[in-house]
């Protein structure tokens, strides 16, 4: 990346991680710094990607997205046309919140939400399972979430 992180990027970076609420002012008054140079340095930031975007995190059990699960994919084979076209089907599907290409015993990783086990019974039978080149799905729900974090927090 072209900009080189000082203290005070820093700070406004894990600011923004922690509540990407906050505007110019309350972060230019975190950080010790006007609001003009404070909006520059977020717009740098945001010009040189190292702020993708600002969401907001919804609590899924609220949106009747009750059962989520890790679903540990394999291919059949590993051309480049196999996984590009795994990983676009899999991209647009409203039930996956993650798709992740790793390395080991699995080739993708998906991170699946739905509202019950019929509605990801259908997911897996009607969605996921006819996309071509797939050898084994292996799913684990999750139980209770110990701990969830977006944020990459970074000492300055």
């Amino acid at each position: 990346m072209g900009v080189k992180l000082d203290h005070i990027d820093i700070a406004m970076l894990n600011l923004l991680q922690q509540d990407a609420s906050l505007g110019v002012k309350e972060i230019a008054a975190r950080v010790g710094l006007s609001q003009s140079p404070t909006f520059e340095r977020l717009k740098k930031l945001k010009q040189e990607g190292y702020i993708k975007k600002i969401v907001a995190l919804v609590d899924n059990k609220k949106l009747d997205k009750n059962l989520v699960a890790i679903c540990m994919i394999t291919l059949k084979e590993q051309s480049i046309e196999t996984k590009q076209n795994f990983e676009a089907q899999t991209a647009q599907m409203q039930e996956v919140m993650e798709v992740l290409c790793v390395s080991g015993g699995w080739d993708y990783i998906l991170k699946v939400a739905t509202k019950d086990m019929p509605s990801f019974h259908h997911f897996i039978s009607n969605r996921l399972a006819p996309i071509q080149h797939i050898a084994n799905i292996n799913s684990n729900f999750i139980l209770n979430e110990v701990k969830y974090d977006t944020a990459f927090l970074m000492e300055p």
